[in-house]
């Protein structure tokens, strides 16, 4: 068995996202649960507070996060349930809702961001120069935007 198959650069970059992804997760989750929130709470909210009037399509917000229908549905009934969204009807298709970022749900993300930015400089951005910072971001830009599309739909800008 060819041994340089095992030694590929493109599978240590593999490895060190992943290890790097779930290390990033492991120092970040204790943050956003010493405000109630899940993950997917948190990166839902986050969505809709830089979307267009705070708010996105349910099948948007699903692609973004990469949930089903029924889950985005389930995702956003808790959140509900919480005073955080609120489901809007699109006046211009009945099929159609919306997500709604409310003004609780704001007040809380804005209560969980000073943290949830903090631990994100000191894990994670601070930890490079401006230059390796604008180069990652455009880098991740690219590979997002060829793997997954969807990850911006309703949005401008992300």
């Amino acid at each position: 068995m060819d041994a340089d198959l095992f030694d590929d650069p493109r599978l240590t970059t593999m490895g060190l996202l992943f290890e790097a992804h779930e290390g990033l997760v492991t120092k970040l989750t204790p943050v956003y649960k010493a405000h109630g929130l899940s993950g997917l709470d948190m990166n839902a909210l986050m969505r809709l507070s830089r979307s267009p009037d705070r708010r996105l399509r349910m099948t948007d917000l699903a692609a973004q996060t990469a949930l089903s229908t029924s889950g985005v549905t389930r995702l956003v009934d808790r959140l509900a349930r919480y005073g955080l969204v609120e489901r809007a009807l699109d006046p211009g298709d009945r099929r159609s809702a919306y997500a709604v970022l409310t003004e609780s749900g704001a007040q809380r993300l804005a209560q969980v961001l000073p943290d949830y930015v903090a631990a994100v400089e000191r894990w994670f951005t601070g930890l490079l120069t401006p230059a390796q910072l604008d180069g990652l971001i455009g880098a991740l830009r690219v590979v997002r935007d060829t793997t997954n599309p969807e990850a911006t739909l309703g949005a401008e800008g992300q």
